[in-house]
């Protein structure tokens, strides 16, 4: 009776999948790190150094970073969901902040968050399908005097109300079709 010897070793093919991935600064930092003892203990560095790249992380980011790092993927991704910095989908070109502050939110604040969710089709943490806005809330803004404001990229606006809105994105939206840069 013969026994055939089979290779279920495939971590070249795995390696070489992973590499493509990544950004060589990256593969570098797990390369001079995976052998230490705690090497897990790099892996928020990791995650940041690929956020930073690519601006989100994506599943085959995080699937590689678990094979390259010998790090188990369930601690991967436990990791990337567990902490609030971290983004698991890209985006948008343009980042609206609404500002949730007291004097924001006293001066209508909800009501101008609701009329971004229905002019964007979207809620607070999403992209839009075309990937020109992100709408976030943030705690404030430091612009009380204003409020209620938005605040797009580094561009304040302020004191806003539902009806700007639409005008506002107006702007954003133009300079896409134009193929302009932010702001």
């Amino acid at each position: 009776m013969s026994h055939a010897v089979v290779n279920t070793d495939n971590w070249e093919e795995v390696k070489a999948e992973c590499i493509k991935h990544l950004p060589q600064d990256v593969l570098d930092y797990i390369e001079a790190t995976k052998d230490e003892d705690r090497s897990e203990s790099h892996l928020i560095s990791i995650l940041h150094k690929i956020q930073a790249h690519y601006g989100h992380l994506s599943k085959e980011r995080l699937n590689a970073v678990s094979q390259l790092a010998r790090i188990p993927l369930t601690k991967v991704t436990g990791v990337a969901t567990f902490y609030h910095y971290f983004r698991l989908t890209p985006r948008g070109k343009h980042i609206i902040n609404v500002c949730m502050g007291t004097a924001c939110y006293v001066k209508g604040a909800e009501k101008i968050s609701q009329k971004l969710i229905d002019e964007l089709g979207i809620h607070f943490g999403e992209t839009t399908k075309d990937g020109l806005f992100t709408l976030e809330a943030a705690r404030c803004v430091g612009t009380c005097g204003l409020a209620p404001v938005i605040m797009i990229d580094e561009q304040v606006y302020g004191p806003v109300t539902p009806n700007d809105i639409a005008i506002i994105l107006d702007k954003y939206t133009k300079q896409a079709i134009k193929g302009g840069g932010k702001g």
